[in-house]
């Protein structure tokens, strides 16, 4: 029997190898296509992104159709705990994690801010996605939103051109009487692709007490629930028309009224549309008051002192 070179074989092998390897290669025309970002806005269903854009500079705005949101992985669930929707509904559409996972520009950027059309915010740290898979919806029902619901309020505002809910939600966290609450934004027009370290320390506490256990807890509350409709400067949101200067500047002086706008809005101001919090005990109170504080404490401690009369 004649004997195979040793180089023969090799090559043999070397060739197999190729070939196996280029046939598990995925076409061109079977790979999912490049989703679109559109330097200019082509419809007011358009979702505008912005943010830490992967390949663009940072602050950059682009814009995505719904078709091309559709290009991504739909998914589809029937909601029952949504207190947007009000009875047992069929929502489709992106998990915002994919959207991160195609959009953002590293794994720094890893909150994403959802803003409203009334400068409403919801923002959605990374345990917050990890634990509850919020949706960006595209349907409800099957129909797209010129056929969804009005809102639960029963004001006959369209809650389109988006909003985000959940699969289902479960709290997954609890400070003091403050348990963590669903982020369910409407009229969601702009997705925010953000570093969750540089965007919370906005608002991180102030001043020597920074530390103190009260003023974390009140920090970690306020990051959920007070950011949504109040602002430091450009971050947060800008719904209530009261900046966190406000806040802070109730919680120091005025500490009962601080506290009676919180439980019940309305018995300050008959305007409010803040929804009161009844359920937050004293110190879930104090926590937020120790909070806010160490912003005006630190803003008058970099005031120049007063001059004395007759200097």
């Amino acid at each position: 029997m004649p004997r195979v070179s040793s180089t023969l074989v090799c090559t043999f092998l070397v060739a197999l190898s190729s070939s196996a390897i280029f046939s598990f290669v995925i076409p061109a025309s079977a790979r999912p296509p490049r989703l679109t970002l559109r330097t200019s806005r082509t419809s007011a269903r358009d979702l505008e992104v912005a943010g830490d854009l992967a390949g663009l500079p940072r602050g950059s705005i682009r814009y995505l159709t719904r078709e091309d949101l559709r290009t991504l992985p739909q998914l589809t669930y029937t909601v029952s705990d949504d207190a947007n929707l009000t009875a047992p509904t069929k929502i489709s559409g992106i998990s915002l994690d994919e959207l991160r996972n195609k959009l953002a520009a590293s794994p720094d950027s890893d909150m994403v801010v959802a803003i409203c059309v009334d400068r409403y915010r919801a923002s959605y740290p990374r345990d917050y996605l990890s634990a509850h898979r919020p949706l960006l919806v595209l349907l409800i029902n099957g129909q797209p939103p010129d056929r969804w619901p009005k809102d639960s309020k029963g004001l006959g505002l369209d809650m389109g051109p988006y909003l985000i809910s959940h699969p289902k939600f479960t709290p997954s966290f609890k400070i003091l009487s403050h348990a963590d609450e669903p982020q369910v934004p409407w009229g969601v027009i702009r997705l925010e692709f953000r570093d969750q370290q540089a965007l919370l320390g906005a608002i991180a506490p102030q001043g020597p007490r920074a530390q103190d256990a009260a003023v974390q807890a009140g920090y970690k509350i306020a990051q959920q629930n007070c950011f949504r409709c109040h602002n430091l400067r450009d971050e947060g949101g800008q719904k209530s028309g009261r900046p966190w200067t406000v806040l802070a500047t109730w919680a120091n002086a005025l500490p009962d009224y601080f506290a009676s706008y919180i439980r019940n809005p309305k018995s300050k101001n008959a305007k409010a549309e803040m929804p009161g919090f009844p359920a937050y005990d004293d110190a879930t109170i104090a926590a937020l008051n120790a909070y806010f504080r160490t912003f005006a404490e630190s803003a008058a401690s970099k005031s120049p002192p007063a001059q004395k009369a007759g200097r």
